[in-house]
């Protein structure tokens, strides 16, 4: 896969993620549904509410990884291991396109 290819890809997944959170935050809001009158089933919505909470943070951790990904193509740097500053593996990088280590250095 070339470089351009790489960013589009990363470009996709980045709007994919941005419109996943943004129905994360919109459901933890309560901005279309308010919470129940029924403490029972607000107990319930809150647990909810916490699972799309983690789930909204892991959207923001590779969210992150991306747009530093896509910094790193703007820059020259991507396909380098911040650790060891070896070059990735190419069937990493199309495997796990915003991986910023060596498998080695991943692992370790």
């Amino acid at each position: 896969m070339s470089l351009e290819q790489i960013r589009d890809q990363l470009l996709a997944r980045q709007a994919e993620l941005e419109g996943r959170l943004s129905r994360v935050e919109e459901h933890v809001s309560h901005r279309k549904e308010p919470l129940s009158a029924d403490f029972a089933e607000q107990a319930v919505e809150r647990e909810n509410d916490e699972v799309l909470e983690a789930i909204g943070c892991e959207v923001s951790n590779e969210l992150a990884q991306i747009r530093q990904s896509l910094r790193r193509i703007d820059e020259g740097g991507y396909g380098s291991c911040e650790r060891c500053g070896e070059d990735i593996a190419i069937e990493r990088l199309n495997i796990v396109p915003h991986t910023v280590y060596c498998i080695r250095c991943a692992v370790g």
